[in-house]
């Protein structure tokens, strides 16, 4: 009987060895679980700070505009554009801290998932921990041992218990351990749970703080939207006038694009027809080495081969260079520098309202940029200068070709490159000419594709 009793106790130590293992293998997969959860979450996280941080520096320049338009003491159509810019900004930084509180809250809640099952855990492991300590106890005198290895029926059951009592022992240890471990990790995620819900509690102050500058903002775009319809008539005149101007830099534009892209086909046309008289050339002079009966035959042949009407001045052949600079322009799509270092998009691509006047609609063929006074104007991209011209609204303009792109740069006061120059990515091309009330610059930008335009802000680097 006292045998059995001591297999059975094996069996059951046994039992529990392999409930508290799989215990381990639970936990274990549950932390690296939370961890990769966590881990995206933090990504999120960066990207939103970098995100905060780029509206920020956004908001802070049109503030220095904005302060700059209120020494003047004068109400003007570019501050109601440049309030209601800072106020979609302010919203645009509203809805990020939004979206990290409610990244923060998912990772609370992961975090206090975790806390909860690492806390059964160690109730687990502690009573089980307890059970071993009681059954040692009871096992715990030498006699008791001695008894259980010299009852063995044969040497290698004697053995086999010896290596039993010591592995028990072993485990025990290793039992503790693991207990020491889990209540480690508990401290390290409470830790991370109070670094969590203070982040939270900043962010809301945060919120608050930012939807009350924005109730204060919307109150002077109202007074200022007041105080410009009394002068609807005379802001209605100044807009037809913009919006002609606006034309009539479209299609100085779409000109000198039209006569670079002839310019191309000629050149493309010209360079077919020195390959193919060279050839012929070469033809000629192999012929006029062969015997003159061969040479008839070869003559008649030549007479039978279709002529290659592949060149054609509306449809211009890319060089091979110019074929892999238009190809690394269009995989630089939403990498572009801004052809302003600090500058904003204060007009959209393609047509919408006026802010001001409701039902007066605007058409942009680019987007426009404004910056603080002085700002330099930059090459996007690595190209050459194909056209520098007086622009119809005043100040120049800069075309530079990209393989089968075109950036166009407008409202210059004065150019720094000259045409058929090779300019790089970032270079200076110029100075933005300064507004009427010479508070700020504002540049037209826009990239064309062929005779076709294209929103450049999709293009534009909108990092932080």
């Amino acid at each position: 009987m006292y045998l059995i009793s001591l297999q059975n106790i094996r069996q059951l130590k046994f039992k529990r060895s392999n409930f508290c293992f799989f215990l381990l293998v639970i936990s274990l997969f549950s932390l690296q679980t939370f961890s990769y959860a966590q881990n995206n979450s933090k990504n999120t996280k960066k990207d939103l700070e970098l995100k905060k941080k780029k509206i920020n520096d956004e908001i802070n320049q049109i503030n220095a505009t904005l302060n700059t338009t209120k020494a003047n003491k004068k109400n003007s159509l570019g501050n109601l554009v440049t309030l209601n810019m800072k106020l979609e900004k302010r919203v645009e930084l509203i809805n990020a801290i939004n979206a990290e509180i409610v990244q923060l809250n998912k990772s609370i809640n992961l975090t206090e998932k975790e806390i909860t099952q690492l806390n059964n855990n160690l109730k687990k492991l502690k009573e089980e921990y307890a059970r071993m300590i009681v059954s040692a106890q009871r096992q715990q005198d030498t006699y008791s041992r001695l008894m259980f290895i010299f009852s063995s029926t044969s040497f290698n059951q004697a053995l086999m218990r010896v290596k039993y009592l010591q592995q028990y022992s072993v485990y025990r240890k290793k039992q503790a351990d693991e207990i020491v471990y889990t209540q480690n990790q508990l401290g390290v995620k409470l830790n991370e749970l109070k670094v969590s819900r203070d982040e939270k509690n900043a962010l809301l102050g945060n919120e608050k703080a930012e939807k009350d500058s924005l109730s204060v903002e919307k109150q002077e775009q109202e007074i200022l939207l007041t105080e410009l319809q009394k002068k609807e008539k005379e802001l209605k005149n100044s807009l037809e006038k913009k919006k002609q101007d606006a034309i009539e830099l479209q299609l100085a534009i779409k000109k000198l694009i039209a006569e670079e892209i002839k310019r191309k086909a000629e050149e493309a046309a010209r360079a077919e027809l020195a390959a193919k008289k060279a050839k012929e050339d070469k033809e000629k002079a192999e012929l006029a080495k062969k015997p003159k009966d061969k040479a008839k035959t070869n003559t008649k042949e030549e007479v039978k081969k279709p002529i290659d009407n592949k060149a054609s001045p509306n449809y211009p052949e890319l060089s091979e260079e110019a074929e892999a600079l238009s190809e690394d322009f269009a995989n630089n799509r939403g990498k572009l520098p801004w052809p302003i270092t600090k500058g904003i998009i204060c007009e959209p691509y393609g047509e919408h309202e006026h802010p001001a006047i409701k039902g007066f609609m605007m058409m942009n063929n680019g987007v426009e940029i404004c910056s603080n006074k002085g700002a330099t104007a930059r090459a996007i991209f690595d190209g050459e200068v194909t056209s520098v011209a007086v622009s119809p609204t005043g100040g120049k303009l800069v075309i530079i070709r990209h393989g089968e792109y075109l950036s166009v740069y407008t409202n210059l006061s004065n150019v720094m490159v000259k045409v058929g120059e090779k300019v790089k990515m970032k270079q200076n091309i110029g100075n933005v000419l300064a507004d009427d009330d010479d508070t700020k610059s504002a540049m037209n930008f826009q990239i064309w594709k062929g005779q076709k335009t294209m929103d450049p802000s999709g293009w534009l680097y909108r990092g932080g």
